[in-house]
Parts: C-alpha cells; sequence; structure tokens
C-alpha cells in the first residue's frame, strides 16, 4: 500500500488516455428516482470538474441518454474528459451475442451523440458461460472487432465473480477491467485479480468502494444493513460497528477511509464513485483528501471479516 494520492491526479492507461484517481459513475442516473434537473447538474458538474472520466452503460436506464443531452449542450465532450460505457444485451433480452454487442454499441452511440468510444467494457459476462463470451461470433470477438475498427478505443471487461474476471484479464487482450464490492474495507476477494492485472498490464477501475452504501452512511437505528445489494451478514455488522468507532476515535469519517483503501491500492488505476447529485462529487473529492493516519490503517487491518463471508471468487 501506498500513502493516499491527490485525487486531483490523473494516470494515463493507454497512449492518450488518462482517468483520474475517481471516476464518477453514472449508473444511478439513469434512474426514474433521479428528476431530470438534478441528473443534469449532476452529469455537468462531472464534465466540468477536476475528475476527468464519467463511467456509465447501455443498460443503465436513460443514463447514456441523460449523458447525451448535457453533452449537447456543452458542445461536445469537454477537453479532458472521458465518457466511459459498457456493452449489454438489450432490456429484457438474454441474447449476449456479437450482434448484440455491435447493437449496443450503436445504440450507445447515438444517446451519448459522440462518434467514437474510448473505452468500453463487456459488462457482467456472467450472465453467459466463459466459453460463450468468448467463442467465435460471440460477445468478445465482436468488441475486438470494435476496436481494430477505430469504433471502441480500449476494451474492458467489467463483472461481478473475482475468479471469471481473473479469468477474461488472463487472456491478454483487455486493455481494463471493472470489479465491485471486492475491495473494500470489509472484503478482499479481489486481490488475486488485481495481482493478475498488474500482471498483464489492465488498468483496474475499483466500484462500489462503498459496499453499497454501509461504509458510506452512518447505520440508522431498526434499518437492516446490506453489502453488495444483499443483507449483511453478522459478521459483516459486527465488522462495520468496529469499523466505526475504531475511525471516531482517530476523528476520520468511515467513508473516507473506505474510499481511501481503494484510492492508496497501487493497483488500482481509478476508484469509482456513484453519484445522484453534484454534493456527492465534493464529498468524495473531501473524503478523498482526509487525512488518516496509519495506526489507523494497521487496526482497519484487523478488522477485516473472516474470508468465509467475503463475495468470494465465484460469488455475484
Amino acid at each position: 500500500m501506498t500513502g493516499s494520492p491527490d485525487p486531483a491526479e490523473r494516470r494515463v492507461i493507454a497512449p492518450g488516455v488518462e482517468v483520474g484517481v475517481l471516476t464518477v459513475g453514472a449508473s444511478a442516473l439513469g434512474s426514474p428516482s433521479v428528476d431530470d434537473r438534478t441528473a443534469r447538474a449532476t452529469i455537468t458538474a462531472a464534465l466540468t470538474g477536476p475528475l476527468p472520466a464519467l463511467d456509465t452503460g447501455n443498460d443503465y436506464g436513460r443514463s447514456e441518454e441523460r449523458i447525451g443531452a448535457v453533452l449537447r449542450t456543452l458542445g461536445g465532450v469537454p477537453a479532458g474528459h472521458l465518457v466511459i460505457t459498457k456493452v449489454d444485451p438489450a432490456p429484457g433480452d438474454d441474447d449476449f451475442s456479437g450482434d448484440r454487442v455491435r447493437r449496443s454499441v450503436e445504440e450507445s452511440l447515438a444517446r451519448l451523440e459522440v462518434d467514437h468510444l474510448p473505452l468500453v467494457h463487456l459488462h457482467d459476462p456472467e450472465r453467459i458461460s466463459f466459453a460463450a463470451a468468448t467463442a467465435p461470433g460471440g460477445p468478445l470477438e465482436a468488441l475486438l472487432a470494435l476496436r481494430d475498427e477505430g469504433v471502441v478505443g480500449l476494451v474492458g471487461v467489467a463483472g461481478g465473480p473475482a475468479a471469471m474476471m481473473e479469468r477474461f484479464v488472463r487472456l491478454g487482450v483487455f486493455d481494463a477491467a471493472v470489479t465491485h464490492n471486492r475491495l473494500t474495507l470489509l472484503d478482499r476477494s479481489a486481490d488475486a485479480l488485481l495481482d493478475a492485472a498488474v500482471e498483464h498490464g489492465v488498468a483496474v477501475f475499483n466500484a462500489a468502494p462503498y459496499g453499497g452504501g454501509i461504509l458510506a452512511r452512518e447505520p440508522e437505528p431498526g434499518v437492516a444493513l446490506t453489502y453488495a445489494y444483499r443483507p449483511a451478514t453478522p459478521e459483516h455488522v459486527d465488522a462495520r460497528s468496529a469499523i466505526g468507532h475504531a475511525c471516531a476515535r482517530h476523528g476520520v469519517p468511515v467513508a473516507a477511509a473506505a474510499l481511501q483503501l481503494s484510492t492508496r491500492d497501487p493497483r488500482v488505476a481509478s476508484t469509482i464513485v456513484g453519484a445522484t447529485r453534484p454534493q456527492q462529487i465534493h464529498d468524495a473529492l473531501a473524503w478523498a483528501r482526509h487525512p488518516v493516519p496509519a495506526d489507523l490503517w494497521d487496526e482497519l487491518a484487523t478488522l477485516v471479516p473472516d474470508q468465509r463471508v467475503w463475495l468470494g471468487p465465484d460469488g455475484r
């Protein structure tokens, strides 16, 4: 581990492609629970602020559409920024063929109103078998062809199970990878994946550093905690309590420690922080800069729950 970097720092992940220590995640900005005005304000803050990358996906509701509307107002993607997206089956469909990947990219280009996508991830390939994902005419072949054709700049893979993700990374064809919920104060199941990414020169984006919110907000009395989209185990709950007490003794917000666990890991190129309003981007920048003493890191390392409750190599 290294010290926490300045969140304004930029990293080159490929010639001419820079990302920041933090990337703004726009998945929730496609939800109807976020009104158009708030979504526009958040997207504008992301595309005109110090963080260069905005992460979205084809199946994130109206996210791409809303980003495209802001880009139209801004006259295109601002210099020094990039919009990252993902290919997906059509909503309600299980078709993840090569043909579907091409349609997914066409849809993203149209919604975002751009003619080139700098980085596109194969999204949640656990929906099909590894053999199907890598078969001739399959989604990976199509995505690599789009890179060869210049429609797509870089190619990545974004998914859940760590063992599956490591297997994709070890193919040696990807430029980037997104893991989620597996490098947090409560889970370390991404370690082997991160090591493989370093070995193969793959830039890693670590998403969900707050575990779906359990590490971003103080628990509310009577409200059941969740971790990574599922009920938190008793071990998670006990660890979260201990982490809260440890951080309080050092005057450090739990969210700051949760975020910096990711940003200070040299194997992580960028940490994706979701936002549904501009203030959340400002909060993430503040948490990324908050001083965290070395002895707190030592204590937090002892509070990680037992490996049996991690999401694990094959867990969703």
